[in-house]
């Protein structure tokens, strides 16, 4: 069956309310919309339903927006975008497991990470307390790789089911809550390292002192383990870094170059790393990250040619990115954080243009690739976990 889904130009705040008003609905044929029936999508009134109760809704996928023709050939034209789960409060840290078959995902907020079983279609809890884990990859050797921002460090878990202390500290230094990791076919590991998760919310404030404490809050209400976050306070700047096999710690990009870093990812033959520059740090009342992303040629251990790949800005409104992961095609899917009609995922081709954008019903932290072709993007939404099938692959591992 041919490709149903027709390119079409970027949606800008006119055509969007005018397509609400019921003349225009993008990436939908003129031929759907007999007798002036629009589909239901996120900027519609009443919007699109979401969940395993929701209607059918039509093909192509009224949210799914292509820009550019040469990027139809990704997309499945008979599928949708679909809801499979709605009870995070803040889902993060999405990885696949090729070996066992399942995603591994994380509720910050919740304290817990789960598991979707991909035979079965169900999601379980895998750890109750997760020491309000944020980022997880999988290794070259499948090995799990963990952040927790409850304890500013970054573990790993053996085939055995014993775990690793992979870093933990730069120097004498706690680090400010490792977010986003990337892996390199060197068994190094890349991280980031903002310090989102210096609050009670996303893992602990800093100690008295600390920019994260506002003077009243304390950080040992609740934990077991007081010993171990005993004296933390931000006190490094927010760098990106580099662990190697030996267990070697070094900067890879500093403040200077990147403040704010969050979303981190290698291109597919690993000779650039993406980082996303975000929004403010808890305690700081300006905003340092400039909401885009930029790119860097990778060399060994080291990085040069700094360069802006993608603004985030789509019709004149300024959005932001996150969370982003690679394609066998070289393309960059990003997170999208932005007003009702642009918060969802953008497609960027290796050179930053803009390929396509999908609307959803909530803000996109993070997503990857699964399912056994690694054909399925995985979505975190908010609450929700989102997927949609589509006609690459992601670049292994997650």
């Amino acid at each position: 069956m041919p490709n149903p889904i027709t390119p079409e130009v970027p949606v800008s705040r006119r055509r969007a309310l005018a397509a609400v008003g019921g003349s225009l609905m993008i990436g939908v044929e003129p031929r759907a919309l007999a007798a002036g029936a629009i589909p239901p999508s996120v900027i519609a009134n009443p919007p699109r339903e979401w969940g395993k109760d929701a209607s059918p809704t039509s093909y192509p996928d009224p949210d799914i927006i292509v820009v550019d023709p040469v990027f139809k050939d990704s997309l499945v034209g008979i599928t949708q975008i679909r809801r499979l789960w709605d009870k995070g409060l803040c889902l993060e840290g999405p990885a696949w497991s090729s070996q066992g078959n399942y995603l591994i995902f994380s509720d910050v907020q919740a304290n817990t990470q789960y598991r979707y079983l991909w035979e079965i279609g169900e999601v379980t809890i895998t750890r109750p307390d997760s020491r309000n884990n944020h980022g997880n990859t999988f290794d070259f050797e499948a090995r799990q790789i963990i952040e927790q921002d409850h304890y500013r460090r970054i573990i790993g878990r053996k085939h055995d089911g014993s775990y690793m202390l992979l870093a933990d500290k730069f120097g004498e230094k706690p680090f400010n809550s490792p977010n986003d990791l990337a892996v390199h076919p060197d068994g190094s590991v890349w991280f980031t390292d903002p310090s989102y998760g210096d609050t009670l919310s996303e893992g602990h404030p800093d100690v008295l002192g600390g920019p994260s404490n506002s003077g009243h809050q304390s950080p040992f209400i609740g934990d077991d383990h007081p010993e171990l976050i005993t004296g933390q306070k931000r006190e490094l700047p927010t760098n990106c870094y580099r662990i190697d096999k030996s267990s070697k710690i070094d900067t890879v990009i500093s403040e200077s170059e990147l403040p704010d870093p969050n979303g981190i990812c290698f291109s597919l033959d690993f000779k650039a790393v993406y980082v996303a520059s975000t929004s403010k740090e808890p305690g700081l009342k300006v905003a340092r990250g400039k909401s885009v992303i930029y790119a860097f040629d990778v060399n060994g251990s080291m990085v040069s040619n700094q360069r802006l790949f993608t603004n985030m800005v789509v019709d004149s409104v300024k959005c932001s990115s996150y969370g982003m992961n690679a394609d066998v095609e070289g393309n960059l899917w990003c997170e999208s954080s932005g007003p009702l009609g642009y918060g969802g995922v953008m497609v960027f081709s290796p050179t930053g243009k803009l390929l396509e954008r999908m609307r959803l019903p909530q803000l996109c932290s993070n997503l990857t690739f699964g399912g056994r072709k690694r054909t399925i993007l995985f979505m975190m939404c908010g609450q929700s976990l989102c997927t949609l099938q589509v006609q690459t692959q992601g670049a292994a591992p997650s």
